[in-house]
C-alpha cells in the first residue's frame, strides 16, 4: 500500500463493459485525488490486478463470473487489509447487503449509478485514507524517534556498566526491560578502522560523525535478530557490541564487507569471550581495549586473506595456493607477509579458525566427533583429533567432558 503516492489507486471490477466505461468516464478522478489503475471483468482478474497495483479503493459488482464479488472482497480483506471497498450491485436484496456489511464495505450502491452519489462516497473515502496516511506517517516518525532514543539510552547504560556504576541487580533489571537475556553476555566485539583513524586529520568532524553513524546502522541491521547491545566511544571512533550468542563468524564477515562496500572504510573486528558474571564485563572491555591498541596495522592483502580464510576454512581442500591465486600474489609472498604481520603462519590461522569452531560445536551441540570433523574442514576424525589435541592440549572428548590440560596434570 502506497500512502505517499500522488493519486489513490482505484480498481473497477464489473463483468459489464458498459458499466465499467460509465464509471470511468463519469467521475473526475484527478479532481478528487484518484486514478483508475485497472479494470477487471471477473473476480479472479480483479484480485490479480488488485495485488499487482496495490490498490487503495475497490469498486466491485457482486455478480461476476469465475469469482463473485463477495469472494473477491474476502480475498482482498486478507491480502490488502487497508483497501476500501464500495459494492456496486444490481441486487436490492437484504442478504447481499448484510453479507457486504459483514465484510466491512464502505458503501453499497445500486445500479444504475448516479455519478454525483458515487463522487460523494469516493471523496469521503479519500479523506479517510488521507487522514489514515497522515496518522501512519506520524506514528512512523514517533516510532523512529523512540528507537533512536532507545539506542541512546542503551549506549549510556553500557557506558555506566563498563564504568562499574551499576550493581548486578540493576543490570539485570535493565536487560529485562529491553527483552535481553538476564545473564552476562558471551562475547564483546570491538570494531576498529586503523585506516579511518589515520585519515582523521583530513576528515571534518561532521563527516566523521556520519561515517560512525553509518557503521552503527550497518551493525544494527546485520545483528537485528540477535540479542545485542551496541555502544561507541566517540573520542576514539571505536564501536562495541555485547552479544549473548556463540556463532558470529559469518555475521562479522558480512559486517566487514558491508562497511567496505557502503562506506568505503576497512575495519577489523576484535572479539573477547566474556566469562564470570556481570562484574566481569568491565574487565573484559579494558582487556579488549589494550589488545586492540596493541595490534600491529594489517595490510589490505593480509586483511583480505583473513576474510577468505574465515569464508573457506571448513573446506578440507583449502590451501595457501588457493588464497594466493584469488589475491593474485605468489604463495611465498603471501605466506611471508602473513607471518610478518600476524606472527603466525597461514596453516596456523586456518587451524585456529577450525579449532575455534570445533570448540563451539563441542560446547553447544551433541554432534559426534566425525560430524564435527566434517564441519570444521578435517578430512577424517583421526586428523581432527590429532590437530585438536596438539592445539588445545587435550582430546576433543576430554574437552567436551570439561577436562583441561591443567586438570589432567594435577
Amino acid at each position: 500500500m502506497l500512502y505517499l503516492q500522488e493519486y489513490l489507486k482505484v480498481l473497477i471490477a464489473d463483468d459489464e463493459p458498459i458499466i465499467r466505461e460509465g464509471i470511468r468516464y463519469s467521475i473526475q478522478w484527478n479532481e478528487i485525488g484518484m486514478e483508475v489503475a485497472a479494470e477487471a471483468e471477473d473476480g479472479e482478474e480483479a484480485l490479480e490486478l488488485a495485488l499487482k497495483y496495490e490498490i487503495d479503493i475497490l469498486l466491485a459488482d457482486l455478480n461476476m463470473p469465475i469469482m463473485n464479488g463477495l469472494t473477491l472482497i474476502k480475498n482482498i480483506r486478507k491480502s490488502l487489509p487497508h483497501c476500501r471497498v464500495v459494492v456496486i450491485s444490481g441486487y436490492d436484496e437484504f442478504r447481499y447487503a448484510q453479507e457486504a456489511l459483514r465484510l466491512q464495505v464502505d458503501d453499497y450502491i445500486l445500479k444504475p449509478i448516479k455519478p454525483d452519489n458515487l463522487t460523494d462516497i469516493l471523496e469521503k473515502i479519500g479523506e479517510a485514507l488521507k487522514s489514515l496516511a497522515a496518522q501512519r506517517k506520524f506514528l512512523k516518525v514517533a516510532s523512529n524517534q523512540i528507537v533512536q532514543n532507545t539506542f541512546i539510552i542503551q549506549e549510556q547504560f553500557c557506558r555506566n556498566w563498563i564504568a562499574r556504576s551499576f550493581t548486578g541487580e540493576k543490570i539485570k533489571e535493565q536487560l529485562q526491560f529491553w527483552g535481553l537475556p538476564e545473564e552476562r553476555p558471551n562475547l564483546l566485539a570491538c570494531i576498529r578502522s586503523q585506516e579511518f583513524e589515520s585519515k582523521q586529520q583530513l576528515i571534518t568532524e561532521s563527516d566523521k560523525e556520519l561515517i560512525l553513524f553509518g557503521v552503527k546502522n550497518i551493525v544494527l541491521e546485520i545483528f537485528e535478530k540477535e540479542p545485542r547491545l551496541v555502544f561507541g566511544d566517540p573520542s576514539s571512533g571505536l564501536l562495541f557490541i555485547l552479544l549473548w550468542g556463540h556463532e558470529y563468524d559469518e555475521l562479522f564477515l558480512t559486517l566487514e564487507k558491508n562497511i567496505q562496500n557502503y562506506l568505503d572504510v576497512s575495519v577489523t573486528i576484535h572479539t573477547e569471550t566474556v566469562t564470570g558474571d556481570f562484574d566481569n564485563v568491565p574487565f573484559v572491555y579494558e582487556s579488549c581495549l589494550k589488545k586492540v591498541y596493541a595490534e600491529v596495522p594489517v595490510s589490505p592483502i593480509v586483511r583480505r586473506a583473513k576474510n577468505i580464510i574465515t569464508e573457506s576454512f571448513t573446506n578440507p581442500d583449502f590451501t595457501l595456493e588457493m588464497v594466493a591465486q584469488l589475491l593474485q600474489v605468489s604463495p611465498v609472498y603471501l605466506s611471508r607477509t602473513i607471518k610478518q604481520e600476524l606472527g603466525t603462519s597461514f596453516v596456523g590461522l586456518v587451524t585456529q579458525k577450525r579449532i575455534e569452531k570445533a570448540i563451539k560445536l563441542l560446547y553447544t551441540t551433541d554432534l559426534h566427533m566425525v560430524e564435527i570433523a566434517e564441519q570444521t574442514g578435517y578430512a577424517s576424525q583421526h586428523y581432527f583429533s590429532t590437530a585438536f589435541k596438539k592445539f588445545v592440549g587435550v582430546s576433543p572428548n576430554q574437552y567436551r567432558k570439561g577436562l583441561t590440560l591443567q586438570s589432567i596434570e594435577k
